[in-house]
C-alpha cells in the first residue's frame, strides 16, 4: 500500500509519505474518511484546538478571490477535552499520523488546551499556531514578534510530551528571525506559512466581503511566497520543515521539498478537489520512478542555483 520511497522522518516521528492535510482544511479527519483512504495519507492536522470550545465568527466567513480564498472562520472548534473524548477514539482506526494544531490568546490558553491533550493516546505532535492575537499583551499577534514567539515556543515545549511543531506566520519582516528564535526556543519542527492577511471589498456595496473585514489569504496565490519562505528558513535553521501554501499537486509538493521542505500540508485544494492528497503521493511516487529517486527525502533542499 506504501511506496517506501516516499517514507521520511520528523521529530523521531516516522511518516509513510511527506503528504499531510492541513489544519483548518481536514476537520477533525472523520469527515475525510468518507472521501479518501485515510491510512493512505501520511498524516493530517486537526481544526485548531482551544482549551475551552469556540463559536467562531459570523458569516460571511470565507470568500473566493483569484487563485485562492479568503477565511475568517475565527477559529471555531469543539474544545480540545471534546476532541480527545469524542474524536480521537474514531481515529485510532486509521494508519495515519494525527497532529494537534493548538491555539490560544494567552500563553497560558495554550499551555491549557496542550495539558487536556497530553491525556490523548495516539497524538502524534503537536502543531501550535501562533497566529492569534495576545489579550493580555493588548492584542499583539504572537507570531509576530519573535521574542513573543519563543516565549511561548519555551513553555509549550516543557508543557507538551509530544514533538512540538511551531508554524510560522509569513506576515513578518523577516521570517528567519523569526524561525531562530523558535529553534532557540526548543521547537523540534516547523510549519510555514500560514494564511497572508488580505482583504477583498464588494464595490457595489463599498463593504468588505467577509464580516470581521479581512481574512486569511490561502490557494495558489500564496503559493510562491511560501516556497521563498520555506526556503529562507530552512537555509537558516537545521529543523524539519513542513512547507504549507497553494499546493494542489505532485509538482507543486516537489517546489517546496527541492526548496527545503522534509513534508507538505495541502490545505484549500480540499475543498474543490477532495482527492487531491492521494494524487500527490501518486504522483510523488510517479516522479521517484520516472527520475530513479530511491528516497524523497534527497530531494530535500536539493536547489541547484546553476
Amino acid at each position: 500500500m506504501h511506496d517506501p520511497r516516499l517514507a521520511i522522518e520528523i521529530a523521531g516521528i516516522r511518516f509513510n509519505n511527506p503528504v499531510l492535510g492541513a489544519s483548518g482544511t481536514f476537520g477533525y479527519g472523520l469527515d475525510m474518511a468518507e472521501l479518501i483512504d485515510l491510512n493512505r495519507l501520511g498524516g493530517f492536522c486537526t481544526k485548531g484546538l482551544s482549551a475551552r470550545p469556540l463559536a467562531g465568527n459570523p458569516p460571511a466567513r470565507i470568500v473566493e478571490t483569484h487563485g485562492g480564498m479568503l477565511n475568517a472562520i475565527g477559529l471555531q472548534n469543539i474544545g480540545a477535552r471534546a476532541f480527545v473524548e469524542e474524536k480521537l477514539p474514531l481515529l485510532r482506526q486509521y494508519d495515519t499520523r494525527i497532529i494537534a494544531n493548538v491555539f490560544g490568546y494567552s500563553d497560558d490558553d495554550y499551555i491549557e488546551a496542550i495539558e487536556i491533550l497530553n491525556d490523548g493516546a495516539d497524538i502524534a505532535a503537536y502543531e501550535l499556531n501562533i497566529s492569534c492575537p495576545n489579550v493580555k499583551e493588548g492584542g499583539i499577534v504572537i507570531g509576530n514578534s519573535a521574542a513573543a514567539a519563543a516565549r511561548l515556543t519555551e513553555k509549550a515545549r516543557r508543557a507538551a510530551a509530544r514533538p512540538l511543531i511551531v508554524k510560522l506566520s509569513p506576515n513578518v519582516t523577516d521570517i528567519s528571525e523569526l524561525a531562530r528564535a523558535i529553534r532557540d526556543a526548543g521547537a523540534d519542527a516547523l510549519s510555514l506559512i500560514n494564511t497572508v492577511v488580505g482583504m477583498s471589498i464588494d464595490v457595489n456595496t463599498r463593504k468588505p466581503r467577509l464580516n470581521y473585514g479581512t481574512g486569511g489569504l490561502s490557494g495558489p496565490a500564496i503559493r510562491p511566497i511560501a516556497v521563498r519562505m520555506v526556503y529562507e528558513v530552512a537555509r537558516v535553521v537545521s529543523l524539519p520543515v513542513i512547507g504549507i501554501g497553494g499546493i494542489a499537486s505532485a509538482m507543486d509538493a516537489l517546489e517546496f521539498i527541492i526548496a527545503g521542505a522534509t513534508a507538505v500540508q495541502i490545505g484549500t485544494a480540499n475543498y474543490y478537489d477532495p482527492r487531491v492528497t492521494m494524487k500527490v503521493i501518486d504522483g510523488l511516487s510517479e516522479y521517484c520512478e520516472h527520475h530513479q529517486v530511491d528516497s524523497i527525502f534527497s530531494l530535500v533542499s536539493s536547489l541547484r542555483k546553476e
